[in-house]
């Protein structure tokens, strides 16, 4: 089981993607494993609110699963799924202004299924403790931005996307996008060295 896991791991999106059309289930497990954090730490950073984030997390992954037979397998996978993210993130936002919040996903002991999903329960180095701090800190400055340059920051740098796939997900000019880069490194700069 273990040794089918890791071998799949190194299989690509587009691999996994072409599996589970054919009728394999556990390529959507894969795909689902590899992409829940990165997908929930963007849409965290998108909305700041840890709640509303794993509410929109799942919301993703179903709309991912419903739409899978219909993904243009020609296409990047990984830009398809941050666009998923950030359209569900844009709708959320407008039901806000318009309803009332649904209650939250919680068992009966007041637990969310979600969150115990997405933590990282995995070993960390000694050193993490070190960092932590450091990567908090950074993060609030981050927050500090708007969310335009908020967006293509995380994306960049926490996703590891070509300015080419953050410009198909944000649905902009690819100038656009690196020009906002550049303003935005400018700002966070800024705010860092500010006392």
């Amino acid at each position: 089981m273990i040794i089918y896991f890791i071998e799949f791991m190194e299989i690509s999106d587009k691999q996994l993607v072409s599996n589970y059309l054919k009728g394999d289930e556990k390529s959507l497990e894969i795909l689902i494993k590899r992409y829940l954090n990165p997908i929930y730490s963007f849409i965290y950073y998108y909305i700041n609110n840890q709640e509303e984030a794993e509410d929109i997390t799942q919301e993703v992954f179903i709309k991912v699963w419903r739409n899978l037979k219909k993904f243009d397998q020609s296409k990047n996978f990984k830009t398809w799924i941050f666009s998923i993210a950030k359209n569900t993130c844009i709708d959320n936002a407008r039901k806000k202004q318009k309803e009332i919040p649904f209650s939250k996903f919680k068992n009966k002991n007041g637990k969310n299924m979600v969150s115990e999903i997405i933590i990282d329960k995995s070993l960390l180095p000694n050193n993490i403790l070190e960092k932590k701090d450091t990567i908090k800190l950074l993060n609030s400055k981050i927050k500090k931005l708007s969310k335009k340059y908020r967006q293509v920051l995380i994306l960049k740098h926490n996703k590891d996307l070509t300015f080419q796939e953050i410009s198909d997900i944000l649905k902009e000019p690819i100038n656009t996008i690196k020009s906002r880069y550049r303003r935005a490194l400018i700002h966070l700069k800024k705010i860092i060295i500010e006392p």
